[in-house]
């Protein structure tokens, strides 16, 4: 995959998950997996090109969107689970 490539998939899922995220909706969550998978495109642009911060930045980045997707799409299907149960 070529860094262009890279940076306009990150720029494109990272764009999408922003605006799931600030249109409140029961879709609203996914705006994280959005964001898991510009986190993945910018931490491989980031190794390809030697970007250390980056790379760095982009592990926070990773951490947040996963505690997002436990927050927003695990947990409450979990909880919904456990009720019915």
């Amino acid at each position: 995959m070529t860094t262009d490539l890279l940076q306009w998939l990150g720029f494109a899922s990272g764009a999408l998950g922003a605006a799931l995220l600030a249109w409140p909706s029961r879709v609203s969550g996914w705006g994280f997996v959005a964001y898991l998978f510009s986190n993945a495109c910018w931490f491989g642009f980031g190794i390809l090109t030697s970007a250390h911060a980056l790379v760095a930045m982009q592990c926070v980045f990773t951490a947040t969107s996963s505690v997002g997707i436990w927050r927003w799409l695990v947990a409450p299907r979990r909880q919904r689970q456990l009720v019915a149960a």
